[in-house]
């Protein structure tokens, strides 16, 4: 791999999306993929709407966010001014706000505990809406970040299908800020393999272009978007 496929791109809005979006397709022709086959997440947490909406004019339709009421409070009124967005949450959910997510977003990156499993099928049901849903898998085991241990990934899935019955899409990871990513890329990778998963949410600014080549299908990205907060 080329220094230039793991160097963290840097800017300001739509010219840094488009650098982005050129370093997305460099990783993807070096992992000889389909550039359609990686979904880039424009991860707009913090970030207000005119922010938001430059990036939106420049193309972008998928954004991601960490909690559910900072998305309720500006996501409506703009995905009601811009048809055919899709909004992510990737921040921990609290099994309270299941009913919220549900109606909010297109899809929930962080399915970890049984309690979010119940109140998520309830809440599919009820409202006859299915996210795409990820199970977050705590690939360094650290106990202060959430997500399921590599060793109980596999019982905790079939536990959602069986259990819950909840389609499960993909896994998602977030590795340890002081270790290389890849062996935890490559660990997701594994775990949803053996599971039958297709979908892999990994990867974000300084690191997608290593996600892709390991064989992430989303990748989170903020800073090199919209700019450090």
């Amino acid at each position: 791999m080329t220094e230039a496929n793991t160097a963290p791109v840097t800017g300001h809005s739509p010219n840094a999306l488009a650098a982005v979006e050129a370093e997305i397709a460099r990783a993807c022709k070096d992992a000889r993929r389909d550039r359609a086959s990686v979904t880039l997440i424009a991860v707009s947490k913090t970030f207000a709407a005119d922010a938001i909406i430059p990036i939106i004019d420049a193309g972008q339709r998928v954004f991601g966010e960490n909690r559910v009421q900072e998305a309720k409070s500006k996501w409506p009124a703009l995905t009601s001014a811009y048809p055919g967005i899709a909004l992510h949450l990737i921040g921990p959910l609290q099994s309270n706000k299941a009913k919220e997510a549900v109606a909010l977003f297109d899809a929930i990156h962080s399915v970890d505990r049984p309690s979010i499993c119940q109140a998520l099928a309830k809440e599919i049901e009820s409202q006859n809406k299915h996210p795409q849903l990820f199970v977050q898998i705590n690939t360094g085991e650290e106990p202060q970040k959430a997500g399921i241990p590599p060793g109980e990934a596999d019982a905790f899935l079939a536990s959602c299908r069986d259990t819950y019955g909840l389609t499960i899409s993909g896994l998602m990871c977030i590795p340890p800020v002081d270790e290389p990513p890849a062996a935890h890329f490559a660990l997701t990778a594994k775990i949803a393999a053996r599971n039958g998963l297709t979908n892999l949410s990994m990867g974000m600014s300084a690191d997608f272009a290593n996600a892709i080549m390991l064989g992430a299908t989303h990748v989170r990205v903020g800073s090199a978007i919209f700019g450090h907060r």
